[in-house]
């Protein structure tokens, strides 16, 4: 497939097309006025404004997936950091690539129309907590909105890519980034942000459509209390707070879940952890710290909460709330609720009344150790005595990377099932000494002690699977053995899902049974959609993602969007060469103290991306298995950001050479240690 030139706009749009799409504008007067009634197209981020990712197609289904074939594919030109939900209008496919970069292209051909690169500084990759990602745009009538992560939102042209406004949406001289996409409420767009790490404070923003101007802006932790506070929300949060939090930011980072519901005219948003994690470091005189890992329910014509769940009162673990929430209609007990779900960080799945956030059920749905269970009288987990790290470094279930993290889940209202790319997983947490806020660098303010790092030895595997949940009834009805990413169901009885080893895979919506594989060799963690043209249905996944399998590192990871439909024979793309997994290792040079600073630097500045004890965890490279060509470049990646496009930027501000001959000591005494020979 030929690829346009990426630049700030290179337009390759058929004259018959731009007829069609000036035409389609007239019959687009129902701006999102609530769910998408085209049961063909895949207008909005979730399908459907309620965000259950269900296709209502059904001529691909379990009797004839296996005749499934590549239909097209085109290449971003871009590496990793592919988590995009392409969006389809009009026999047309707006996806998004790494960097925020937008591709316009033929929905039915892969014919490139018009490419937008919002040029992103690429110094700005060190401030993205978990890749230079972004997963997707929003679309109304003839203007397609996306947010960049340099925290710029752009209104564009659907026909032509060209920039109609855009508007910075975030204060330059902090950290803030965005890698979530925009959703449409009536006549505003609404995005939110990253960076808690950092030392930002979260909100969310409304736009006008028209002009851009701000509607209003809903912070989600207070600031300085001795100001004047935003809206009256911030006064009632500032009494869960103790301490100087605000020198810290606070965190709470509406970074990506929403859902709308037209009928109660209700914007519901997930809120993110705590900065640092630690409440002691954060809040020292406890309280629940509101609105981190929250559910809030907005009013989207005023901004004003209506509601809020705390999933996870005054946080202790980076147990996010901006996990996928979905609206549903659910028999509870003999009575049909309007409910809220979410399956976020802390393991727990809970279903909401979504007109009052009244708490209806929460269970485990993945292995928990922080809490034994959430008390339905107040709605609060009991949080058991093994989970506070404060005297000691702990082991507790889930890590970090939680029992689920950002890929959607699924909703299909014919098995009543919720489909979950869950995990099992634990993390070490200890309380760090002397802890200091440092601008510009990731605070966690989690211990890196010898003990913390020794007991990660300890630590349990991570386990990752496909889990269908049953959320009346709370019980898990299957589940399969996985490392996937996000969900799609649909009415032929399927639940598709891509996994990092580079498969989509189509699963029988009742029973979990693998029916259909398509290896594409290329990471997939993006969730796949569905969409119909000309009596066809069509299947899209995006693959390049950040994630590999810790043993699979060689594996190329360009960024492609797959598409297949029933009888197509495109062979698959070849990827290009992969990696030797077998790179030598180089013997150990550095002095005791040289790789004891290079740990210190290592898992203040790597171990977020590269993993801890420079053993992947599935995010980004395992740097045990560096090339030799990568060693010899070692002080240009890591202090003059020569890998910058590939989103690893350098950091000679704050390192000095010696600084990087430490790491490259300890990254090496790692290889050496615990690399597989």
């Amino acid at each position: 497939m030929q690829k346009p030139v990426i630049g700030r706009c290179r337009i390759l749009l058929p004259v018959s097309l731009f007829i069609a799409l000036v035409a389609c504008d007239s019959r687009n007067a129902d701006r999102d006025v609530g769910l998408d009634l085209d049961a063909g197209a895949w207008s909005r981020h979730g399908r459907t404004a309620d965000e259950q990712r269900h296709s209502p197609l059904s001529e691909i289904n379990q009797s004839n997936v296996g005749e499934l074939g590549l239909a097209w594919t085109f290449e971003t030109g871009q590496f990793r950091g592919h988590e995009a939900t392409p969006l389809v209008k009009d026999g047309v496919m707006y996806v998004t690539a790494s960097w925020s970069v937008v591709h316009a292209l033929d929905a039915v051909t892969g014919e490139a129309l018009w490419v937008f690169d919002p040029e992103v500084p690429k110094e700005l990759a060190r401030y993205a907590c978990c890749g230079v990602v972004n997963r997707g745009v929003a679309i109304s009538n003839n203007a397609v909105f996306v947010g960049s992560l340099h925290g710029w939102l752009f209104k564009l042209d659907a026909t032509t890519g060209e920039i109609i406004w855009k508007v910075d949406t975030t204060a330059r001289e902090l950290h803030y980034t965005i890698t979530g996409a925009p959703r449409i409420v009536k006549d505003k767009v609404i995005i939110g942000n990253g960076g808690a790490e950092y030392g930002v404070r979260g909100y969310v923003s409304a736009y006008a459509i028209d002009s851009g101007e701000l509607a209003w802006r809903f912070w989600t932790v207070p600031g300085d209390p001795s100001l004047p506070f935003e809206h009256p929300e911030m006064e009632v949060a500032a009494k869960t707070w103790t301490g100087e939090w605000w020198h810290v930011g606070g965190g709470g980072t509406a970074w990506d879940s929403m859902a709308y519901d037209p009928e109660l005219n209700l914007l519901y948003v997930g809120t993110g952890n705590g900065s640092p994690w630690s409440r002691t470091l954060r809040s020292p005189g406890g309280g629940d710290n509101l609105y981190l890992c929250s559910i809030l329910a907005l009013n989207p014509d005023s901004g004003r909460l209506v509601w809020h769940y705390q999933t996870t009162p005054g946080d202790n673990w980076d147990y996010t709330s901006t996990q996928h929430i979905m609206l549903a209609d659910l028999e509870i007990a003999g009575s049909l609720r309007k409910v809220a779900m979410q399956a976020p960080k802390n393991g727990f799945f809970y279903v909401l009344d979504r007109a009052t956030g009244a708490l209806l059920s929460a269970e485990k749905f993945a292995k928990v150790t922080w809490a034994s269970h959430v008390d339905m009288a107040t709605g609060r987990p009991v949080e058991l005595p093994a989970s506070d790290y404060d005297d000691q470094p702990k082991i507790i279930q889930p890590s970090p990377n939680g029992a689920h993290n950002w890929p959607p889940m699924s909703y299909h209202p014919g098995t009543g099932l919720v489909y979950i790319p869950a995990h099992d997983t634990a993390g070490v947490y200890g309380l760090v000494e002397d802890f200091k806020f440092q601008p510009g660098t990731w605070n966690t303010g989690m211990s890196r002690s010898p003990k913390a790092l020794a007991l990660r030895e300890k630590a349990p595997p991570r386990y990752p699977y496909l889990l269908a949940w049953d959320p009346v009834a709370q019980k898990e009805r299957w589940r399969v053995d996985t490392n996937g990413g996000g969900i799609l169901s649909t009415a032929g009885d399927l639940v598709f899902q891509g996994n990092i080893n580079g498969e989509l895979v189509a699963y029988a919506a009742d029973t979990g049974e693998r029916l259909w594989v398509a290896t594409t060799n290329v990471g997939i963690i993006a969730p796949p959609i569905s969409y119909s043209l000309g009596e066809e249905q069509f299947v899209t996944v995006v693959s390049g993602s950040k994630f590999q399998p810790p043993d699979r590192d060689h594996l190329v990871n360009h960024g492609r969007v797959y598409t297949f439909k029933l009888g197509a024979t495109l062979p698959m793309p070849d990827v290009g060469e992969k990696g030797d997994p077998n790179t030598p290792i180089p013997e150990n040079f550095g002095t005791p103290e040289q790789i004891a600073e290079g740990n210190e630097l290592y898992h203040g500045h790597c171990a977020r991306c590269h993993g801890f004890e420079a053993v992947s965890d599935g995010v980004i490279r395992d740097l045990r298995y560096s090339t030799p060509g990568v060693h010899a470049a070692w002080n240009g990646i890591v202090l003059e950001g020569a890998f910058a496009e590939l989103g690893m930027a350098g950091f000679g501000d704050i390192l000095t050479p010696e600084d990087a001959r430490a790491l490259r000591s300890y990254v090496v005494e790692q290889a050496n240690a615990r690399r597989p020979r």
